[in-house]
């Protein structure tokens, strides 16, 4: 029978303590420590397979990318909670089992005290096992809150908005202008008459836009990319930054649409009862349109919680005639915040860039900027500067400038940099907080692959400035403020054109990490 044995005899002495807390750091291992050879293999089996399935699927660099990125949907997220959980009591029975065979095979003559010292070690081992499961079951919890978190849509203070329609005839009169100092008043205004594109420059799509309708992974995919600055505490949004990214999956080509916050005479969809007050297209600035959407379920579809993005989906579908399936909305205190937790952001500025009379949020008023052109090194506080500066620039020029900070940032982050101490808690408590979109969690990790797949550098580019695109009018009849009226012929055109225009050359090379370079400079005003 001793022949048959699977074990060796354990040598005289061995510690209860030491095989509990190998079985701990892996399953089998204690009772290999104490000779138990074919109960370590048996413990150890499930942890054999399962690294050798995931040294399977990480060996190949487009598995491995797919496998990480299906840890964005939250059912997976739940499900690593749930292996953590099961590893540590599979550990934990594993520490006990061993601890058993070592502590009965152990001399009789052990003291009282020496036995009561073994059970406290045994006892010690599992609130270790128990705590460091807990911290490391954090991490993915605080992932699965965030990601389920941003879907619930602008929970502010809602503007009641006058109901009442413009007496009178079927001619159409704008909504509400919002300029970049306006005043809650102003926002909520009843349309007024004002310059606009007449009916007859709107020409009848071919085929009805139905914005948000699920993408199916395989047509194109279009996102609405929201920068909002939210003022009056809190009852006006101006969606300042609009960028639609388009993506071909099949190419693999993606492409990003800029409208400048100033245009007006954006189209809305027909099937709007906001047609009755604003006519066929919405006359104020279409950075307001979000404001003054949301107060109003009489006029524009959704609940109200996301009726003004949904209204800056569907007037954005019908301008460009794209379905705009999703959107992605982020406060500007938000931007800051993502950039200074990822350490800032490296910028390739291509040309200086000045504004004498910048807004702060600090109690300073205005401000002078100057950032100088060349390979630079921004926080939150200056990306933010560099993106929004308007002042001695076109809007061109913005757009392409908020362009390049999104790519800049997407390029430069990577696992090492989120794996330091407290950076991914940080974000992800940033981005429960500042992010909102209507993206279904559940689709994260095809969304991730496909932007993993794409070279940002050889997007494309298309910024719907003047005068090609739209109109200047200043100061503009009926409001005195400075409009940009929208050319809806050529923005269609340009928009079904884009992938197959000649592309602009790559602006620059953002994911690479060039020696440090004095900071972009914030002079204050004397």
């Amino acid at each position: 029978m001793r022949a048959m044995s699977r074990r060796e005899p354990s040598p005289k002495g061995r510690s209860a303590f030491a095989a509990a807390t190998f079985s701990a750091l892996l399953p089998g291992l204690g009772q290999a420590y104490v000779r138990h050879w074919g109960r370590a293999v048996a413990w150890a089996a499930p942890y054999i397979l399962l690294g050798a399935l995931l040294a399977g699927i990480l060996i190949d660099p487009a598995t491995r990318t797919q496998f990480a990125a299906r840890f964005t949907a939250p059912s997976w997220l739940l499900g690593a909670i749930v292996g953590i959980a099961i590893d540590a009591i599979f550990r934990a029975l594993s520490a006990m089992d061993a601890w058993r065979l070592a502590a009965s095979e152990a001399p009789t003559k052990g003291s009282p005290a020496l036995r009561t010292a073994s059970i406290a070690g045994l006892v010690g081992v599992l609130l270790v096992l128990t705590v460091s499961h807990v911290a490391v079951a954090r991490f993915p919890y605080l992932a699965y809150d965030a990601l389920t978190s941003i879907g619930g849509g602008d929970q502010g203070p809602i503007i009641a908005l006058p109901s009442a329609a413009p007496s009178g005839s079927p001619v159409r009169t704008p909504g509400p202008t919002v300029a970049p100092s306006a005043s809650l008043a102003d926002a909520t205004a009843s349309p007024t008459a004002g310059p606009s594109a007449s009916p007859s420059s709107l020409p009848t799509p071919a085929t009805t836009i139905a914005p948000g309708a699920p993408w199916n992974g395989t047509d194109r995919l279009n996102i609405l990319l929201i920068g909002a600055d939210r003022r009056e505490e809190g009852t006006v949004y101006l969606t300042d930054t609009m960028i639609v990214a388009t993506i071909d999956p099949q190419t693999r080509q993606i492409g990003m649409i800029s409208l400048p916050r100033d245009t007006t005479g954006v189209p809305l969809p027909p099937s709007w009862a906001a047609t009755s007050v604003y006519g066929s297209a919405y006359g104020g600035k279409i950075n307001s349109l979000y404001t003054a959407a949301r107060g109003r379920s009489d006029l524009f579809p959704g609940n109200d919680t996301q009726r003004g993005y949904v209204a800056l989906k569907g007037a954005l579908s019908e301008l460009y005639q794209l379905d705009i399936q999703y959107y992605i909305a982020v406060d500007l205190t938000g931007f800051k915040t993502v950039i200074d937790t990822l350490g800032g952001v490296i910028i390739d500025v291509q040309s200086p860039v000045s504004d004498p009379r910048y807004p702060t949020d600090d109690g300073r008023a205005a401000i002078k900027l100057y950032i100088p052109a060349g390979i630079q090194h921004m926080d939150g506080a200056e990306a933010l500067a560099y993106a929004r500066a308007r002042h001695e620039t076109s809007d061109f020029d913005r757009a392409e400038r908020q362009q390049r900070v999104i790519t800049s940032l997407r390029e430069q982050t990577d696992i090492s940099q989120l794996l330091e101490p407290g950076v991914l808690q940080r974000l992800l408590e940033a981005f429960k907080q500042e992010v909102k979109t209507d993206i279904p969690p559940e689709l994260f990790p095809q969304l991730v692959t496909l932007g993993a797949s794409v070279d940002l550098d050889a997007r494309i580019s298309l910024v719907l400035a003047e005068p090609t695109y739209s109109t200047v009018c200043y100061p503009c009849p009926g409001t005195g403020l400075y409009e940009l009226q929208a050319n809806v012929p050529a923005i269609r055109e340009a928009v079904a054109r884009i992938f197959t225009a000649k592309p602009a050359e790559p602006s620059g090379s953002p994911g690479v990490s060039p020696p440090p370079v004095p900071l972009p400079t914030i002079e204050p005003s004397p």
